[in-house]
């Protein structure tokens, strides 16, 4: 049995919803964006003490509660 009569098989054993979901995989293969980031190179560089200095800081903030929500966010992104 070829691979394609195997998916076939798959396919028509799945819920409505099942098939939704592999549906969506299936599509996400074909976006750009997502494509760009799987190709994308590992980040080589050096983590440097600025940037730890940042991250810690970061953490700082969001430990002590300086979040924005999504909703806040967006509306000042426009």
């Amino acid at each position: 049995m070829t691979a394609k009569q195997q998916l076939l098989e798959r396919i028509s054993a799945l819920t409505e919803d099942e098939a939704a979901d592999a549906l969506r995989l299936l599509d996400m293969r074909l976006d750009p964006v997502l494509e760009a980031f799987h190709s994308a190179p590992a980040d080589d560089e050096p983590w440097t003490a600025d940037d730890e200095s940042a991250a810690a800081s970061g953490r700082a903030a969001l430990a002590e509660g300086h979040t924005v929500s999504l909703d806040d966010a967006m509306r000042d992104l426009g």
